[in-house]
């Protein structure tokens, strides 16, 4: 049983304080600390971790809480923007791969873990951004970590978006390169950096997100690569969240702003828009060769099975031919937006299928969490690490199959909430 005086000081404990071992301690004595937190009543907003979900992607889905509970929400916290992992040609395709090859490929890439299928969905993703070649590996966090350690080193400077994803920032880490970071989409601050790198430093790597998962905002990619061919830096985009969905035949950001051509590394997840599971690098053949010998995560890792690379083959066809929905999405997106701002919410400046709802009180945003849910609403809360605190938010995300009807009752749900906590009138 916790006590009032330790619920007390609980409540001034954060993330950082279970990250390093204190003196005197065993090394799991934070996990003991931790759980005496979590065990507490004080509100963390991890009270949903462990939910599970009751059925496949779609706009309502059942979840399970901790305590067993079940019951329905529309949900608004899936990365299957354009619901392709449910659509039928795409199970279709990762039946049929199923019954060929079984559930696992059981090695490596590299030696008996390629099928045709793999090599078709290789093909598939490099003919998608015009590239020579592609790699695909088995998951999108493994892809940035092993993209980045691979290519750069001792010797090299990396310059970061400060928004950019955590697996970005894990990889340039593991490459041991001089590492700089430019304030969020700061263009002047880019180049301040860029214009006091030494010139000895000539292995030079610019990496941004194509949009930002937390505040579902765009990379100005045309005035990046304007300072990149200035100062001789080769440019990584990461459009995990603008693959399928971003661009004039959902190509990304970078077809948004009418630079494929541009981009030495185009990389993108596999699970958010194409709805499967993965990450991949389309760029040159021979930095497409480098990678599968260098790439840790790939050469190391066991390959995505084939029943996810068949449906990803079905959802580029999908993609290629512009028949995935894209354009239903961008409604539902819209118009989520529209019925947020009516109600006096602040959203920031979203150009994609991620909207923010501004919260800025941990305390608030954990209450309204809880609340949502239990109300019907599922939602993604967004905090530190992730962002800085007083930026904490709610992160919503639009489905293509979702209804205005659902859409609005959602915003009421939400809105009501926000009357209640006093961040709306």
């Amino acid at each position: 049983m916790v006590s009032a005086e330790q619920n007390k000081d609980f409540m001034n404990l954060k993330f950082e304080n279970f990250v390093n071992t204190l003196d005197g301690e065993d090394l799991f004595d934070k996990t003991k600390r931790l759980d005496e937190v979590l065990s507490s009543n004080i509100m963390t907003g991890n009270e949903a971790l462990g939910m599970v979900t009751m059925n496949k992607v779609q706009p309502e889905s059942g979840i399970k809480e901790k305590n067993g509970h079940v019951h329905n929400v529309i949900m608004l916290g899936s990365n299957s923007y354009l619901n392709l992992s449910t659509h039928p040609q795409v199970m279709e395709g990762a039946r049929q791969a199923l019954e060929k090859f079984g559930y696992g490929m059981g090695a490596v890439s590299n030696y008996a873990g390629i099928t045709d299928i793999h090599k078709e969905l290789e093909k598939r993703i490099a003919k998608f951004y015009g590239a020579e070649d592609s790699i695909v590996f088995p998951s999108g966090y493994g892809a940035n970590i092993g993209i980045i350690s691979a290519l750069c080193g001792k010797n090299d400077v990396i310059i970061n978006d400060a928004a950019n994803h955590a697996s970005i920032f894990d990889g340039c880490m593991l490459s041991e390169a001089d590492i700089k970071v430019f304030p969020h989409r700061d263009m002047k601050g880019l180049e301040r950096i860029l214009s006091r790198i030494p010139d000895e430093k000539t292995g030079r790597l610019i990496i941004t997100d194509g949009v930002f998962s937390m505040d579902g905002d765009m990379a100005p990619l045309d005035k990046i690569i304007e300072l990149a061919e200035k100062y001789n830096c080769r440019l990584m985009v990461d459009d995990a969240h603008g693959v399928g969905v971003v661009g004039p035949t959902g190509r990304g950001t970078s077809e948004y702003y009418g630079v494929m051509d541009k981009i030495d590394l185009n990389v993108g997840m596999l699970s958010k828009g194409p709805g499967g599971l993965g990450g991949y690098c389309a760029a040159s053949r021979q930095i497409i060769q480098y990678l599968r010998l260098y790439a840790r995560s790939y050469f190391f890792s066991t390959a995505l099975p084939a029943s996810v690379a068949g449906g990803l083959n079905e959802a580029f066809k999908l993609l290629e031919a512009d028949n995935a929905g894209r354009e239903k999405l961008w409604q539902n997106t819209e118009y989520l937006k529209s019925k947020l701002l009516e109600n006096g919410f602040d959203i920031g400046h979203s150009q994609s299928a991620v909207v923010p709802v501004m919260i800025y009180s941990e305390p608030i945003l954990f209450e309204m969490y809880e609340k949502l849910r239990q109300r019907g609403v599922y939602v993604n809360i967004v905090t530190y690490p992730a962002v800085r605190r007083k930026e904490c938010r709610l992160r919503l995300c639009t489905m293509k199959d979702l209804t205005f009807k659902q859409i609005d009752k959602a915003v009421e749900i939400i809105s009501d909430l926000g009357r209640e906590y006093g961040l709306i009138h």
